[in-house]
């Protein structure tokens, strides 16, 4: 099978972190013979592309379309993991383990993906140490990006989390309209409130204090970023020259 893809990011450009795609980071040649082992998958909105806890017979190459990871505690809570798009690979970590899969994946918007049975892709990765070492680069850079978001978390309040969280989204995945920054991956006051550690109600408060400041506006899974000023001083991201940014007794 054949399918074309144009990198979004180069693998050369000297900036390869965690939002660099496994496929961007491949030359072209190992690209193509990668994905003409699979079949095209094809799925519509919030349709679910893996299942917590189930056994796994094939990784998923994301080519068009956008998904969230995530993942539900015993208690039923559930976390928001990741956001993955064009370009990335997802069940991996099931496929070199041989264990259950560790988390849902769920598609945002219609996503066009390419499965490779596990076989299939371990024989690959054997022949082509150059896959191999992007694979393990890629994990590393999940896992350091995963460590430093802990990090910075635990040192922030839950209305500052929320904050850094909307800023990046809106850098990562905003859409610029005449009313501000609209976030182009729809997302649940639940799915926020797993992404920053807090509960639906908490966020649910602090959005309507947002509102309240005219910094966003929100409907049925859609956020509008009017005031990004609002959150950088909230996230105490810019503070002014020569000033150092006020601390804030922790909210629980």
């Amino acid at each position: 099978m054949s399918v074309t893809w144009t990198a979004v990011y180069s693998p050369d450009d000297g900036s390869l972190d965690d939002r660099v795609p496994f496929l961007a980071r491949l030359e072209s040649g190992d690209r193509s013979a990668l994905l003409a082992l699979g079949r095209r998958l094809d799925f519509t909105a919030r349709m679910v592309l893996i299942h917590q806890h189930e056994p796994s017979s094939h990784v998923l190459f994301l080519v068009d379309g956008w998904t969230k990871v995530t993942a539900s505690a015993a208690n039923g809570y559930e976390a928001l993991l990741a956001l993955r798009g064009p370009g990335d690979i997802v069940g991996e970590s099931a496929a070199l383990t041989g264990r259950p899969r560790s988390a849902t994946v769920t598609a945002l918007e219609p996503v066009r993906a390419v499965a490779v049975e596990h076989e299939r892709f371990r024989d690959f990765l054997g022949g082509s140490p150059a896959v191999s070492f992007a694979l393990l680069g890629l994990t590393a850079d999940r896992t350091r990006a995963a460590d430093r978001r802990r990090l910075e978390f635990a040192s922030m309040s839950v209305r500052e989390r929320l904050a850094v969280l909307l800023l990046d989204l809106a850098r990562t995945h905003g859409r610029r309209t005449e009313e501000g920054v609209e976030l182009a991956v729809p997302l649940s006051k639940q799915e926020l409130a797993g992404s920053v550690g807090a509960s639906r109600e908490m966020v649910q408060r602090l959005l309507r204090e947002l509102r309240d400041k005219e910094a966003v506006v929100t409907g049925r899974r859609t956020l509008l970023i009017r005031r990004p000023d609002v959150l950088r001083r909230i996230a105490a991201t810019e503070p002014a020259p020569g000033i150092p940014a006020p601390q804030r007794p922790r909210e629980e």
